[in-house]
């Protein structure tokens, strides 16, 4: 799981510098709207391309949990190790 959570923190990292265009450090201990100064857009990248990188869903439900990078390293992490369930097949 560590390995993995070093790997979502370095695609959150890569995200804000080359699509947000961030200048400064991302930090697991930085809030995502104060110190990343992220608003409704940035987050939506930001969650999108962890989306697609990681092949996951995250939803509103999620975003309410998630204040700092840790608590977005953390979601996308268990979001990844969970065994994925498959599609119940309807019966007849």
């Amino acid at each position: 799981m560590v390995e993995l959570e070093k790997e979502v923190l370095a695609e959150i990292r890569r995200i804000a510098v080359e699509e947000l265009e961030w200048k400064g450090a991302v930090e697991p201990q930085q809030d995502l709207l104060r110190d990343l100064q992220l608003d409704s857009l940035g987050l939506t990248v930001l969650a999108v391309g962890l989306e697609n990188r990681f092949r996951i869903r995250l939803s509103e439900e999620d975003a309410q949990e998630v204040k700092t990078v840790a608590d977005l390293v953390r979601l996308v992490a268990n979001r990844v190790a969970a065994p994925s369930r498959a599609p119940v097949e309807a019966r007849s």
